[in-house]
């Protein structure tokens, strides 16, 4: 077997690339056939070779037939050997594909390298004040989630990851060295096949928390190191310096903190979290001082002593257990050393008084990365005097940069919870201990009522919340006890580890100003705000997540209403004047379809930049973006580029999530790519994007004909969605009730609210079932009708003018000829045939006739006679992948039928049948690249 690989490079069309890609996948392939023979026969290679053969040669009924026979002909332990084939060709596949996508990247001359290249345009557009205007704003924001929709094992990635490091270490077949890596890779192949597939316990967040731990590591000793170094001597070159407290790119995470449908993320399991997260950081601080150890061996017999180093060390001396006197004799011409080694023990003592909670002493441990960016200062400083520049401002100052970024906490943790928590929590507090409400409950006031009386109690000094609240015998309920211990828990961490540990506070399912001042008052409550006396504050911020359609078209007047309360406006005041807002892709377009669901969501990011600028404060936009287009994913460099212009102004934040995590920051080299591509994205789009590319009149016919565009495709979405069969036809013609066995996440699969069917399913296992089952409607269902609609309208010569010039748009219709592409009507038809109900097939009958409409209106926007013609390289690589995944489909849907017709659920057949299908799972998202 030989599949393929897809090239992540869109503009790449190298025909060499392909030649030594397929011979590394060759080699992979080989490898594996060997072990599969080893283990299992040379009977059961040759089954996997007969299935291939059949799947390539024959049409899609004859090909499923045949995989069926072979199916049933063969014992169940044999099924589950020939689905695992499949899917661990594709994991290999996959790793080969990385590794050539790192030469690529190696291959490119360094002046068009990412972030030279945004530096050089931001030069020859705006000049070099533009540019060190421009740096000085810059933070770039990357927030890891557990969102689960990685369906492989970290104990595979990892292996996965050392087959991509030896395929990319190139030696000349034949030689003694390549026999060497040969038995390297048959060893790792062995491994992989020896391991399960799929995991036998549920992760908790606590797992999931580890895992993000494993990536940041390798970020933050490597990869971030790196970065800094390259922006700073391309600055160089322009007599531009990075200021030293620059934090240009920093990593958050709400793995512990997301709360919202997730009853495992306990305010205990934020403590745990949090206290992992700080040993994992001073882990990483102690490995960046023992390089500086080995480093700093300058002599002060050679450059004299230093006043305010020894004044430091005089300091540290009095707590005499810091250093052991041997230590201290042994480096006593060598005072960085002993500094350092200072520096090494009290973030020793300070992990050990984390983990046991036990009280900062001063002198002792250190209470914050403050007081560690200190002790740095102190160091370079001191080495500045005594002609120690370049030391000082290398890799000292990349050790005090990193750290300092990452704190004592890892990476900064959002909080994320479900708006009707808070109304909840204020409810019970309202009815029982807080305002007259007369005759009413606090349940029974409308929008407008909860906010005048939210913001009368937020201006007013009284206490709301009772004493009693965190006891046992307390007047609310257990979850609205719960509620507020989150907020307690935020006060307690700020107190151990530094505010900069939790700094936001996201409201999922913001509706209105009140879900935010809501908020606002709980926190307030818990002593997180201030707004009184002289001692005012505001030690986090609030987030509202706008992630339905009618909130998105309100955007703007939500913002308003909030700061037009004197009481909030103060808060943002104290918190910078920064505004955050986040956007979410997912439920938009679950709700509207992708274009209404991209247009709403370019359309508030002006509303939302314009409110801002009205009031004077700088919105920072928190972009919660998937891994698949349907939820909100794509090519990073193209969405930032495509914002709103003015929306840039140095700061975003955006998610990072399940696949994409592994396929994005398990290399190095790839790390190092994403991190410049994304910093290179808001270095342009900030300071070349501040006004609009497109005259007034240019502006008003775009905005006219998308929203007639949008009104189209929204209507012809909405007329599947509301499809009262549209759940039963989910269910039954994809594998969406298997994604739970897949414990691929800590999270269920629906929101814990009372929303009942589609409606309380999350997006990502609304993606996940479309995508196995080749339907893929999320990601381009209603955008034909929207098309030709527009052209009838009159707009074809316009759409086509936008196509050309307008980067939004023809990024969105990117993204959508990509899942047209990945669509796959003849497997889809399958699915449907073998696994749903006669009476469902009309629905059917509609995607297809969509899907069919959509790709005619894509190729003629984009003047192509096949999708992907204008990226042939992604175009032949696809046809190749779905040569091999038709396999797994049919066999996919043999095991579905069996499972669904098997009336014991427990019974040793049935479990074997489970296990063959979730493999096959596996190798479609493997196949596919994306599972949700």
């Amino acid at each position: 077997m030989e599949p393929q690989l897809p090239h992540n490079a869109a503009d790449e069309t190298a025909e060499d690339l392909d030649a030594p890609l397929r011979a590394a996948v060759r080699r992979l392939s080989t490898l594996l056939g060997k072990e599969i023979e080893q283990q299992h026969g040379e009977d059961v290679l040759q089954l996997v070779e007969d299935v291939r053969a059949a799947s390539r040669d024959l049409d899609a009924a004859d090909a499923a037939s045949e995989v069926q026979r072979r199916i049933n002909s063969v014992p169940l332990e044999t099924a589950i050997v020939l689905t695992r084939a499949f899917s661990q060709y594709f994991l290999l596949a996959n790793s080969a594909e990385q590794v050539y996508r790192i030469r690529s990247i190696r291959g490119a001359e360094d002046p068009e390298s990412w972030i030279p290249r945004a530096i050089r345009r931001i030069v020859e557009h705006g000049g070099v004040d533009e540019l060190r205007e421009t740096v000085k704003k810059l933070d770039v924001r990357l927030v890891f989630t557990a969102h689960p929709t990685e369906a492989q094992r970290r104990a595979l990635l990892t292996k996965l990851k050392r087959v991509s490091q030896i395929v990319g270490e190139a030696t000349p077949e034949g030689t003694a060295a390549r026999a060497r890596q040969d038995r390297q890779l048959a060893t790792l192949i062995e491994s992989i096949w020896l391991t399960d597939d799929l995991r036998r316990f549920q992760p908790t967040p606590i797992d999931e928390a580890r895992n993000v731990m494993w990536y940041l590591r390798s970020l933050y000793l490597n990869t971030l190191p790196e970065l800094l170094t390259i922006l700073r001597d391309e600055l160089a070159k322009y007599g531009v310096e990075l200021p030293e407290n620059a934090q240009p790119i920093r990593f958050g995470s709400w793995i512990g903190g997301d709360r919202d449908g997730n009853p495992y993320v306990t305010p205990q399991v934020t403590r745990e979290v949090l206290t992992l997260q700080a040993a994992t950081a001073i882990d990483i601080a102690i490995e960046f001082i023992n390089r500086a150890m080995q480093l700093l061996s300058v002599s002060s017999s050679l450059t004299g002593a230093d006043p305010e180093l020894q004044a430091s060390l005089a300091r540290d001396y009095r707590n005499e257990t810091l250093i052991d006197p041997a230590e201290r004799a042994l480096y006593e011409e060598e005072p960085y050393r002993i500094k350092l080694g200072i520096m090494r023990e009290k973030l020793r003592r300070t992990k050990r008084r984390i983990t046991q909670r036990s009280p900062h002493v001063d002198g002792d441990d250190y209470q914050s990365a403050e007081e560690v960016h200190a002790d740095f200062q102190v160091i370079r400083d001191a080495l500045r005097r005594h002609g120690g520049d370049r030391i000082a401002d290398s890799e000292l100052l990349l050790a005090q940069q990193v750290t300092s970024g990452m704190g004592l906490s890892l990476a900064v943790l959002d909080v994320r919870e479900h708006s009707e928590k808070h109304h909840d929590l204020l409810g019970e507090l309202f009815d029982r201990f807080g305002a007259t409400l007369g005759e009413r409950r606090y349940c029974e006031l409308n929008r407008e009522e909860r906010t005048r009386l939210i913001a009368e109690e937020l201006a007013s000094s009284r206490p709301l919340v009772p004493a009693t609240i965190g006891q046992e015998d307390s007047p609310v309920s257990a979850a609205s006890r719960q509620t507020f211990d989150v907020f307690r828990v935020i006060k307690e961490s700020h107190g151990i580890y530094g505010k900069q540990c939790i700094q936001s506070y996201i409201v999922s399912m913001t509706h209105g100003a009140d879900d935010i001042l809501a908020v606002a008052l709980l926190a307030r409550e818990a002593g997180l705000i201030g707004l009184e006396g002289e001692h005012k504050h505001a030690d986090i911020g609030f987030v509202p997540l706008l992630e339905e359609v009618p909130e998105l078209q309100s955007a703007g007047k939500i913002l308003t209403q909030l700061f037009e309360n004197p009481s909030y406006r103060e808060i943002v005041r104290m918190r910078g004047d920064v505004q955050e807002v986040m956007l979410g892709y997912s439920d938009s377009n679950k709700e509207a379809g992708v274009i209404t669901s991209q247009w709403e969501i370019h359309r508030a990011q002006r509303q939302l930049r314009d409110v801002a600028a009205k009031y004077g404060v700088k919105l920072r936009l928190f972009h919660g973006r998937g891994g698949s287009v349907g939820r909100g994913g794509g090519p990073t460099y193209e969405a930032i580029m495509g914002e709103p212009a003015g929306v840039l102004d140095g700061s975003i934040k955006f998610t990072e999530q399940g696949e994409v995590i592994s396929d994005k920051y398990t290399l190095p080299e790839l790390a190092l790519e994403n991190l410049s591509l994304s910093l290179a994205a808001v270095l342009e789009g900030s300071s070349l994007h501040k006004q609009s590319r497109h005259s007034p009149e240019s502006q008003e016919q775009n905005t006219r004909i998308m929203q007639f565009l949008s009104d189209r495709a929204y209507d012809r979405y909405r007329v599947l969605a509301q499809d009262p069969d549209l759940p039963s036809y989910f269910v039954q013609s994809t594998p969406v009730e298997q994604l739970g066995d897949m414990k691929i996440g800590s999270r269920p699969s629906k929101r814990t609210t009372s929303e009942k069917g589609l409606d309380g399913l999350r997006a990502i296992p609304w993606v996940f079932g479309w995508t196995q089952a080749r339907q893929i409607v999320p990601g381009w269902f209603g955008a034909g009708s929207g098309i030709k609609a527009a052209r009838e309208a009159g707009y074809g010569d316009a759409l086509k003018s936008m196509q050309e010039n307008w980067l939004f748009f023809s990024a969105t219709v990117s993204n959508i000829e990509m899942t047209l592409k990945k669509t796959d009507m003849e497997i889809a038809a399958y699915y449907i045939e073998s696994l749903a109900d006669p009476s469902l097939r009309r629905i059917f009958a509609q995607i297809k006739e969509e899907y069919e409409l959509t790709v005619e209106q894509i190729e003629w926007l984009v003047a192509e006679n096949a999708l992907l013609d204008r990226q042939p390289t992604l175009q032949r690589t696809l046809d190749v992948r779905d040569r091999y995944l038709k396999p797994i489909h049919y066999m996919q849907v043999a095991m579905l039928k069996r499972v669904r017709a098997n009336a014991e659920p427990n019974s040793e057949e049935i479990q074997y049948y489970t296990r063959a299908l979730l493999t096959t799972i596996n190798g479609i998202a493997a196949g596919m690249r994306n599972t949700g």
